[in-house]
């Protein structure tokens, strides 16, 4: 998991910011966009974003492994292609921070232990809940699995949409990224990549 820490350096607790500085910041933002934040309408409104943002980015608090860390073992010798597919998730672009919305598709072989199916679901929501580029969070997703898990590969597949693209810049709705990461047997053996492509589509 060492890795995993490396790539995402988290702030500690005691620097961050106070509730006060927070909703400051905010008040300055709502000035910058050109309207008052002691009108009506706007006198809460840093109070419910700095709220909001502790649960959009409630991800920092969390640590993938200790979601992973419980597997099973009484499996019956099952040794195929587990996948949890169409798993959506909400997160921020580390950019613009707007909002990135899709679904992953996550799969695993096993190698003597198994996950519980909503700690894959789980480590998507960690993952998502930080402030993202996509590429870097299908490898992040993977490698958690890979280090705490350890089985014999790992293959991740991210559709998502990016409001950066969307409500700004060239505003091109609709279009989506996809980005996929394989380790172990999967990054060994295309057929195993096939595999895991068409049981994600359905085929």
């Amino acid at each position: 998991m060492d890795a995993i820490v490396k790539n995402f350096p988290q702030a500690a607790e005691s620097d961050r910011p106070s509730q006060k500085e927070a909703e400051d910041a905010v008040r300055v933002l709502l000035r910058w966009a050109g309207d008052d934040p002691q009108r009506e309408g706007l006198l809460d409104t840093p109070a419910r974003v700095a709220k909001a943002y502790r649960e959009l980015f409630s991800g920092y608090d969390l640590n993938p492994e200790d979601v992973l860390g419980r597997t099973f073992e009484e499996v019956s010798g099952y040794d195929d292609m587990v996948l949890v597919r169409d798993i959506p998730f909400y997160s921020h672009c580390e950019h613009h921070m707007v909002p990135i919305i899709g679904k992953a598709h996550v799969a695993y072989l096993p190698n003597g232990r198994v996950l519980g199916l909503s700690k894959i679901a789980r480590v998507i929501e960690i993952f998502g809940r930080r402030l993202q580029t996509q590429e870097a969070m299908t490898a992040q997703i993977a490698n958690a699995i890979d280090d705490t898990l350890r089985p014999r590969g790992v293959a991740v597949m991210i559709d998502a949409e990016h409001m950066c693209m969307a409500m700004r810049g060239v505003q091109k709705q609709g279009s989506t990224t996809l980005t996929t990461t394989f380790t172990g047997a999967f990054k060994a053996d295309p057929a195993e990549q096939v595999r895991f492509m068409s049981m994600v589509r359905g085929r």
